[in-house]
């Protein structure tokens, strides 16, 4: 077995949430730990039960009595992804921590892809990603497909991270970084607030290409009612990125609202000054020009500022950051 560092009591945690899998959490939870222990390192698999209501807890209770490297974070009330994740963070112990989902859409090999990743590039984070050359999604309905590619390519733009995908749970991070980060999601917009507090500290990324495979419904097991809420998931991640990056995405529209009242200025100007035509009977069109003008000066203004409290923003968190650190007795008082 391979030797840890004195100060980890294992090398490697991993995190898998869960919420309504009685169908199929036995044979992935057996997955997953035969895919752990082929590392040949110490490690720990973490089943943190989202408030189940059918018999999943109990399912993995029995499950982890069989090997005391299997831990069970369990509570009554569906709180969300984020909370069952920072719950999770909270109860690791491994050098490294790795977070993937419990049905193994992503393969049981993805656990060793990752470590290795973290191991070999030294990075923070890792992610993986179906958009990375070499990655692919399988058996995906199309109009999942179009939407999570389709979101992750808007929200690379709002969030500067070096990586094809950001909504994505299955990742890799250094196990003392992930858990003195304070995160506050609940649900699944805590992805992005990772990548973008992660990104605030200047920290490393890296990702490796992955296969995301849905089961086909006759290999499917027993049904299971879909948790995905396209709608819901759509305004919930752009108001995130919306409020991550307000200076992108009012700073666009703010030079575009510019770049057509100078045009319309300009067409006034010709008008009046070139062709001397009265152009007083316009008032409408002049009303446009100046109201396409004062708003998109005012959204360059607003974009000013909000860089401004960006910036601030930044500063608090790694201010945040260094009293969790001194509170968890990381840092010394001195």
């Amino acid at each position: 077995m391979k030797k840890v560092r004195d100060d980890y009591p294992i090398e490697l945690s991993v995190v898998s949430p869960m919420y309504n899998e009685e169908g199929v959490i036995e044979e992935s939870v057996r997955g997953l730990a035969e895919a752990i222990a082929k590392l040949g390192v110490s490690w720990e698999l973490i089943l943190v039960n989202d408030g189940s209501t059918d018999n999943t807890a109990t399912i993995i209770e029995q499950t982890a009595g069989e090997d005391e490297r299997i831990q069970v974070v369990s509570y009554k009330r569906n709180r969300g992804r984020g909370y069952a994740l920072r719950s999770g963070f909270n109860a690791s112990r491994g050098k490294y921590v790795i977070t993937t989902e419990s049905d193994l859409t992503w393969g049981k090999e993805i656990i060793e892809k990752l470590y290795n990743e973290l191991i070999e590039s030294e990075a923070d984070i890792v992610i993986a990603s179906p958009y990375a050359k070499g990655g692919r999604l399988e058996n995906v309905p199309a109009k999942r497909a179009l939407l999570s590619r389709m979101g992750n390519e808007i929200l690379k733009r709002t969030v500067p991270a070096p990586i094809s995908m950001l909504s994505g749970m299955t990742r890799g991070y250094k196990g003392n970084i992930i858990r003195s980060l304070p995160l506050e999601q609940d649900r699944k917009e805590i992805h992005l607030e990772i990548v973008s507090k992660c990104v605030m500290l200047g920290l490393e990324f890296s990702e490796v290409p992955a296969v995301l495979k849905w089961q086909k419904p006759e290999k499917a097991g027993p049904k299971r009612k879909s948790k995905f809420k396209a709608g819901k998931l759509i305004k919930s991640h752009l108001l995130f990125s919306m409020f991550e990056a307000p200076a992108m995405l009012f700073g666009t529209l703010g030079f575009a609202l510019l770049i057509v009242g100078a045009v319309f200025g300009l067409h006034l100007a010709a008008e009046y000054f070139i062709r001397g035509e009265v152009i007083g009977d316009r008032i409408i069109f002049i009303l446009v020009t100046i109201f396409l003008l004062s708003s998109g000066f005012t959204m360059f203004l607003f974009c000013f500022f909000a860089y401004q409290i960006k910036t601030l923003q930044t500063e608090l968190f790694k201010t945040q950051l260094l009293l969790h650190k001194k509170c968890s007795g990381e840092i010394s008082n001195r």
